[in-house]
């Protein structure tokens, strides 16, 4: 049976940040996922350059060889209303390819990889873990998103009992005429709220792709949704009118609206797995990054004691970056407070650009994660 100090399940920029982290300071670290990279992933796919600076991204290094289209400015509003541009100075934001992203990160961990192959199996024994029969482990990060089976194992109940985001996008090689056809400009993607703000849809071009998606807490209304918001976007010109029709799916938890377990004796959870996408924003990746690093942080000051109650500071870390929010009934009618907001806001430009903008999506004036 194979050993190491930590099992990392799940390869996205969760684990990757975190198991980087932890081999930059000696650990054993093995990564385990179900896919072979570089894999499609379900995401709009943009970045802030506070996530390139936190995970210390030379962004012209970078874009040498892979995607990262500079954002300028957005295009925003409610779906069936008018729509305001704002503009910026300099990139306030980077529209990605997850497949050459989570690529890129999980290659230059320096981590054992074991992709291809599910968590078939865990179990407890004494101390330690064992995985599919073949892996013992003193120490598991679960990793693998909000289906993520680690968080299963502590009792996460998925489609059951919580309230979670679904959405479908799809992202195309566009043709030279889809490329005439498409009014989407690259630096500047566009944001089609719900009234309610309970959800938006999005397109983002980078460079001849196209990322066309729709998300929302109503999931059972999600596919009519998403037909009326593209067959809209058609008629006003926005995109071609022969898109491919398979679009995939995915759920996520928002932060504060979750009561899964985050953590137990020899176990944490990251990224979208304990659900932390950003309440206003639904972005997952930036702070599946910080969670990874706090994780690994974490870690490294328990020094080999990972008893529930040393672990418990990760907890902590997590509540003083993002704050304690409401969830239940409270959070319900939040919902409905926001209903009468979503037109005030989207209709007026000053309020579009420094709440919807500048705080829900870009962050700005919060500091880059440090520490770590």
């Amino acid at each position: 049976m194979e050993t190491c100090d930590a099992l990392i399940i799940g390869g996205g920029p969760a684990g990757s940040s975190c198991a980087r982290q932890l081999r930059r300071q000696g650990l054993d670290v093995m990564v385990m996922d179900k896919a072979e990279f570089p894999r499609d992933k379900v995401c709009a796919g943009w970045i802030t350059p506070a996530v390139l600076r936190t995970l210390e991204i030379d962004p012209r290094a970078y874009a040498q060889h892979r995607t990262l289209q500079p954002i300028r400015a957005f295009r925003t509003g409610l779906i069936d209303d008018r729509q305001l541009t704002c503009k910026y100075p300099d990139t306030v934001s980077y529209g990605i390819r997850r497949c050459e992203f989570d690529d890129y990160l999980l290659q230059r961990t320096d981590a054992r990889l074991v992709l291809g192959q599910p968590l078939v199996s865990l179990r407890r024994e004494g101390s330690r873990w064992v995985i599919n029969d073949a892996v013992s482990t003193p120490l598991l990060i679960g990793a693998g998103g909000h289906f993520c089976p680690v968080a299963r194992h502590l009792g996460a109940k998925v489609g059951a009992g919580e309230t979670a985001v679904a959405a479908k996008e799809i992202e195309f090689k566009m043709d030279a005429g889809q490329i005439a056809a498409c009014q989407v400009k690259p630096e500047m993607p566009e944001l089609y709220f719900c009234e309610d703000l309970s959800g938006y849809g999005w397109c983002i071009r980078k460079g001849r792709f196209l990322n066309i998606g729709l998300g929302m807490e109503r999931a059972h209304h999600l596919s009519e949704a998403l037909e009326r918001f593209c067959r809209l976007l058609q008629q006003d010109g926005r995109i071609p009118s022969d898109i491919p029709d398979r679009f995939h799916g995915h759920a996520y938890l928002l932060y504060g609206r979750s009561d899964r377990k985050l953590l137990d004796d020899g176990v944490l959870l990251v990224g979208d797995a304990a659900g932390l996408a950003c309440p206003r924003s639904g972005e997952g990746i930036r702070p599946a990054i910080e969670s990874g690093l706090m994780a690994a942080a974490t870690v490294l000051q328990a020094a080999g004691d990972y008893r529930r109650e040393r672990l418990s500071t990760y907890r902590e870390q997590l509540s003083a970056r993002y704050g304690v929010l409401p969830n239940g009934a409270a959070g319900r009618e939040a919902g409905t407070l926001r209903k009468g907001l979503g037109r005030l806001l989207l209709r007026s430009r000053w309020l579009t650009r420094h709440v919807v903008l500048d705080r829900w999506f870009l962050h700005a004036g919060q500091a880059d994660l440090q520490g770590t």
